[in-house]
């Protein structure tokens, strides 16, 4: 069933009421993969990760529950997905486990080489400029830190049932071609298991 055009902005970007009540939808929708894209990034203590896309913020508070020695960040664009993730998060905010932004995550705020691992699910069917995002990201991450991509692969069906112009689906070759053009290196793409058509690409920040 293709989704309307309303809902699918509000996903790119939830705001107001409804915007709320479709973070908690996707919090239950999507909990398995965001699991399987945790089981792949597989954070370690002492680590500094990031979030891009944190949403309703039940994966931060999922990885933070998986590893007690890291420390996390995350952004959204979202100010509605921003007040949903402090709430839910407020214990890892007070003990500065937790960091979270507002703004675009085409412009990072954090000093280039600040995290050991990032990992995204779901986001990038919602940027202008894969490429420049992509780009940004390794801009935040240390030389030989993992960086996991969690996402759709296009496909008719994909296309059918979410909307142009608010989703653009890549392929795993376009994907696998756009981390290695962000500096990426390493770049393993894998079938997800929680769902048909999902794809886990794990890769590596080259140096340089």
């Amino acid at each position: 069933m293709r989704r309307p055009s309303f809902l699918a902005r509000q996903a790119g970007r939830p705001a107001g009421w409804i915007g709320r009540l479709l973070l908690g939808v996707m919090a239950r929708e999507t909990a398995a993969f965001n699991a399987e894209v945790l089981d792949a990034l597989a954070p370690q203590d002492g680590e500094r990760v990031l979030e891009i896309g944190f949403g309703h913020g039940r994966t931060l508070a999922d990885a933070a529950a998986r590893t007690p020695g890291a420390r996390f960040a995350g952004v959204d664009v979202s100010e509605a997905a921003a007040r949903v993730a402090t709430k839910r998060c407020r214990a890892l905010i007070a003990e500065h486990r937790l960091e979270l932004q507002t703004g675009d995550s085409a412009a990072l705020p954090w000093e280039p080489a600040s995290f050991d691992a990032a990992y995204s699910v779901h986001t990038m069917y919602f940027w202008p400029d894969a490429a420049a995002q992509l780009a940004e990201i390794r801009r935040v991450l240390r030389a030989g830190a993992r960086f996991v991509l969690g996402f759709r692969e296009r496909s008719d069906a994909a296309e059918a049932a979410f909307p142009a112009p608010t989703y653009r689906f890549y392929s795993t070759d376009e994907t696998n071609a756009l981390l290695a053009g962000a500096g990426f290196g390493d770049v393993d793409i894998r079938d997800g298991v929680s769902g048909p058509g999902l794809r886990i690409a794990v890769a590596r920040a080259r140096a340089g």
